[in-house]
């Protein structure tokens, strides 16, 4: 598990938005499998294997069953800040994991043959890490930029011998950057978010992920004010190797890519209120050192309606 859920931005990304609160929540499911490389990686964390452990593992393992649901709280400053409109944001959630492996190992430990079979399942109801963001945008004509910093704050449900888990066991810092062009007369939009987390050493197994980076991107083409359909997609690519004296796996720099169909919709609450509707969906390939699947988001959020523009002058004759 990353710190970075690729996918977690899309469409508009780097628009400025309606000062004050909002809130968004997702709902949010992964189904997912990996090879060998992840079952003997697991069972290296869990300790259910020594750590001199030498020979060929076939198997894999599975996460049929990953649901959660993030809430996040944001407020959208009406102060400029750097000739910008600041943001921050806390997202948390709780859900499930269910997590599945089955390996067979025929090596050596110190010179011993060992040869048997595990199969381990496991489930977890439970609260997840904090997610605290800070973010500037700025606007100029159908160009809109931003850049962003957030992080890990690992209070979540995790056992570093639990093959499920809610929190990933270790602070984080990811920043970044992104662009959205976005032509709102004709309708037409496209946005692509870049960004790097550089992970802190998880105490428990003395494991330090690498850097990982990551690129969200979505168009889309707005039907009417209200209705946009579109592609939604991104990248995952590890670009430093694993470290720590808990590797006992190597360099194992994980990627993943996705790609699939989004549809939202914005609709009125009241004259004060605006919604927002998103499904996206994608599907994964390319994948290693990291589980592939298909994963489906739900977005329903709540922010300040944008403002009326102001009544045209008329002309009175006598």
């Amino acid at each position: 598990m990353s710190f970075w859920i690729p996918g977690t931005f899309g469409s508009l990304a780097a628009v400025p938005q309606q000062p004050g609160w909002s809130l968004a929540t997702i709902n949010y499911h992964d189904d997912v499998s990996g090879g060998a490389d992840l079952a003997l990686a697991h069972l290296f964390r869990i300790g259910a294997i020594p750590a001199n452990f030498s020979g060929n593992v076939s198997g894999g393992i599975k996460l049929p069953n990953f649901d959660i649901q993030l809430l996040a709280p944001s407020y959208v400053f009406a102060t400029p800040v750097l000739a910008g409109q600041a943001a921050v944001q806390m997202m948390g959630f709780w859900g499930r994991d269910r997590t599945t492996l089955s390996a067979t190992l025929n090596g050596t430990v110190d010179g011993l043959p060992l040869m048997r079979s595990d199969f381990i399942s496991d489930t977890l109801w439970g609260f997840g890490d904090l997610y605290p963001q800070a973010s500037l945008r700025w606007n100029k004509g159908v160009d809109n930029w931003m850049v962003y910093m957030t992080g890990d704050i690992p209070v979540g449900a995790y056992d570093s011998t639990r093959l499920a888990n809610m929190g990933i066991g270790h602070g984080a810092i990811d920043a970044g950057g992104g662009y959205t062009y976005f032509d709102q007369p004709a309708g037409h939009e496209f946005s692509a978010v870049l960004g790097f987390t550089y992970n802190l050493l998880n105490t428990s197994t003395q494991y330090r992920n690498g850097v990982d980076m990551h690129l969200d991107w979505g168009a889309s083409q707005f039907l009417s004010k209200q209705t946009l359909v579109g592609l939604v997609g991104y990248v995952y690519q590890e670009i430093g190797c694993d470290s720590g004296s808990g590797d006992h796996v190597g360099c194992f720099r994980s990627r993943v890519i996705g790609i699939g169909p989004q549809i939202g919709y914005i609709f009125p609450i009241n004259t004060q209120l605006q919604g927002y509707l998103n499904l996206k969906a994608y599907g994964e390939f390319d994948n290693a050192h990291r589980p592939d699947g298909w994963n489906l988001w739900l977005t329903f959020a709540i922010s300040p309606a944008a403002a009326p523009p102001p009544p045209s002058m008329r002309m009175v004759t006598k």
